[in-house]
């Protein structure tokens, strides 16, 4: 079992950038899929990007392609999300989700262990 828990977020103007991390404990992150998702205010869960040490696999959602990236570091036991070019529609809380099963699955379902979030805001 892994216990994860998120920092990084904050308010910043559109184009700044952030970097999130989620410091895992418990178990080691490489034996998981460890994904972010995203949440604003009366909108569902949607993912955001995932990494795979295993067979290695990165994917990321159209929307932030490009512009975000996701990263671990397995001495620390932690996965960052670096994002630059925030837009106003990036304002949402951040979940770091890890997956036992290791799939790549965008699907929030697919996730066994949750952090509690951090809030990002970019303003215009």
């Amino acid at each position: 079992q892994v216990q994860l828990a998120e920092s990084g977020g904050g308010l910043v103007q559109a184009g700044g950038s952030l970097r999130l991390s989620c410091a895992a404990s418990g178990r080691a992150i490489s034996t998981y899929t460890m994904g972010w998702f995203r949440q604003a205010p009366g909108k569902e869960r949607e993912f955001v990007a995932l990494n795979r040490q295993s067979g290695w696999a990165t994917i990321y959602a159209d929307s932030v392609k490009g512009r975000f990236t996701i990263s671990s570091d397995d001495a620390k036991n932690t996965v960052y999300l670096q994002m630059n070019i925030l837009k106003p529609e990036d304002t949402a809380n951040y979940y770091c989700a890890a997956d036992s099963r290791r799939r790549i699955a965008s699907s929030s379902s697919s996730y066994d262990y949750w952090g509690q979030g951090t809030q990002v805001t970019v303003s215009s």
